[in-house]
């Protein structure tokens, strides 16, 4: 396995280095792969396989995100066209979209944060030149963030030969996409009013959509204390797989589970919820087993060409810039993803925190 982030990554099986005070790890942890980290520092707390190649189904659309998010201005309006929605897997999960209707790009990423839409994804791929060509921006965008396990071929998640990616990965596309104020609403919203069909005579009802992630919701598992995000994700191929992020007091943590071997109902929501308890209990308790690596642009010449062997530990730091969140939600304590282009060159160093905003809880949104 690669070793990017730090050599005990790169070793197959469970990951810890326990200290003093330590609490155990979870006993019904069965996933094949799993990570538990820092959000903010980066410090790996605990991985199992962490590099391990695997099938990511729908959680490879916070990469889609993290990709296209910046591309269109949220008030667009775009009219489905049939072309915009073919080549959908069969069995795909949709929001509803229909031809000849028209949708702005805030409803159309509601529908790919809360109902992992494929139909939305796929017509937001058209508005960007097609699928192909966001294939395409979506496997550059994963070598910047440093992310080599990651193979896409589809911008959707849906199953396909060759389409890997791991729980490291996507523990570091969460992070990316993180830094963005739009992405930290859409995959926060537990539930949403979609426009439906236009009609001829000018009339056009909404009706509820509801998030697919069910420690944000509540539902079959109970809602997870201070759980703002991330995405789900379930195809035949791939399991069940999920990455979430949750904020106790000043900390904030990262969990990425795929494929839990036991098969019981919700058990990647029960495993993911059991890992985070678990991380911040141990937090000041266990050493790290590695880092989330900063992306190319921002880890400097050296981060860029160390390859994440051991020692690799290349970390974002910005002290803290000025922003603005929607209806106060959001504490003007992080930095938005226009300034990490802006401030990549200078103001990413080693062994220093990537500041987030206050993640708050899940929140009910219209478009």
């Amino acid at each position: 396995m690669s070793e990017v982030g730090g050599e005990l990554l790169g070793k197959p099986g469970v990951q810890v280095l326990p200290q003093p005070g330590a609490p155990d790890l979870p006993k019904d942890l069965s996933g094949d792969a799993w990570l538990i980290a820092d959000a903010e520092s980066g410090d790996v707390l605990a991985a199992k396989n962490a590099h391990w190649r695997l099938a990511p189904a729908s959680t490879l659309k916070m990469l889609f995100a993290d990709t296209l998010l910046p591309k269109f201005p949220k008030e667009q309006r775009h009219k489905v066209v049939p072309a915009d929605l073919e080549g959908m897997g069969e069995g795909s999960s949709q929001v509803g979209l229909k031809e000849d209707s028209t949708y702005s790009v805030e409803e159309l990423w509601l529908g790919v944060f809360l109902r992992s839409g494929n139909d939305a994804v796929h017509v937001l791929s058209a508005m960007n030149g097609g699928v192909q060509q966001t294939v395409k921006d979506m496997q550059a965008h994963a070598e910047e963030l440093r992310a080599n396990d990651t193979h896409v071929v589809t911008p959707d998640g849906y199953d396909a030969d060759g389409q890997v990616s791991s729980a490291y990965d996507l523990t570091l596309f969460a992070r990316s996409g993180l830094q963005k104020q739009d992405f930290r609403k859409y995959c926060s919203t537990a539930t949403a009013q979609f426009p439906g069909e236009e009609r001829k005579d000018g009339k056009r009802e909404t009706f509820g959509i509801q998030n697919t992630n069910r420690l944000l919701t509540g539902q079959g598992v109970p809602f997870y204390k201070g759980i703002a995000g991330v995405k789900n994700g379930s195809t035949t191929n791939a399991g069940n797989t999920f990455t979430g992020v949750a904020q106790h007091g000043d900390r904030k943590l990262l969990v990425t589970v795929m494929n839990p071997e036991t098969k019981e109902p919700n058990e990647v929501y029960k495993e993911a919820a059991h890992l985070l308890d678990w991380g911040f209990e141990a937090t000041g308790h266990v050493k790290p087993v590695g880092t989330l690596v900063a992306p190319l642009n921002a880890a400097g010449k050296d981060g860029g060409q160390s390859g994440g062997k051991a020692g690799d530990k290349a970390q974002a730091s910005v002290a803290g810039s000025s922003g603005s969140g929607g209806g106060g939600m959001w504490t003007a304590v992080g930095i938005t993803g226009a300034s990490v282009v802006a401030l990549a060159a200078a103001a990413y160093v080693v062994h220093r925190r990537w500041p987030l905003p206050d993640l708050g809880k899940r929140r009910n949104d219209r478009p």
